[in-house]
């Protein structure tokens, strides 16, 4: 077996106040892998993802990025990971009132100078990287649009897109479905699977329904209380263990 593209080992966060999110936890994610996160809220589940990508600062242990322990280097360093490892979120994080096209080349900008950036002098290699990876989330015909102009699920596509123009090995996506409605959610998850299968992106998401877990995970881990209480098939996760980790016995709770 290849060695694997992640390799959490032993990590450990605490926060200034005392507040301890992870606690010691490790575990490998095989290159192509679609692996989610679930748990409850403050299970360490966000703070797990801005740990691997460096927005938080490990307090304790390894994270191994293709071989090499990335838990802390500082500086230009961090932004050339961040290049590898992108990032989506709840809110998009988009610029408003900027067009689509300009949100996505913003994926770029760790490639291109400050100056150039500044006045929207991007090569037609990335135009052209942009406007593909727009057409690959259903949504080229919006390129012009005004960023708040688009519904929730397409402003959730187009940071999709922005992402993929860095050229990322891995894709973190933080509760990416979480503020959308159900038919949305599937929406944009098709979308994140279509990245995983199509481009070959490992993916790591944290998700709030099992419903979806079990529809698009190849592998699931749990979280509770800073600690992984499961890693396995999201089929083999049976109303013993669900209440094992949430404390109820339905299948259809919303796991924020």
């Amino acid at each position: 077996m290849t060695e694997p593209i992640l390799q959490i080992r032993n990590l450990v966060k605490t926060y200034p106040n005392g507040t301890q999110a992870l606690k010691g936890v490790s575990f490998d994610v095989q290159k192509g892998e679609f692996l989610v996160i679930i748990g409850l809220s403050g299970s360490g589940k966000s703070t797990l993802l801005r740990c691997i990508n460096r927005l938080h600062d490990p307090t304790s242990g390894e994270v191994l990025f293709n071989g090499r322990d990335i838990s802390q280097v500082q500086g230009e360093e961090v932004r050339t990971i961040r290049r590898k490892i992108a990032m989506i979120f709840q809110h998009f994080n988009l610029i408003p009132r900027h067009t689509v096209m300009s949100n996505v080349l913003m994926g770029r900008l760790g490639f291109t100078g400050t100056v150039k950036s500044i006045f929207g002098f991007f090569s037609d290699q990335d135009k052209n990287s942009a406007m593909k990876y727009l057409e690959l989330v259903g949504i080229k015909e919006k390129a012009k649009m005004r960023a708040d102009n688009l519904s929730g699920g397409q402003q959730q596509r187009v940071a999709i897109a922005r992402a993929l123009t860095q050229n990322p090995e891995i894709l973190l996506a933080d509760e990416p479905v979480a503020s959308l409605d159900p038919a949305t959610c599937h929406t944009v998850m098709d979308y994140l699977r279509e990245v995983n299968k199509e481009l070959g992106i490992t993916i790591i998401a944290n998700l709030h329904f099992l419903s979806l877990v079990r529809e698009y995970a190849t592998r699931v881990i749990a979280l509770k209380g800073g600690e992984i209480v499961y890693q396995g098939s999201p089929k083999d996760i049976d109303e013993a263990w669900f209440e094992r980790i949430y404390g109820v016995g339905t299948k259809d709770i919303r796991i924020n």
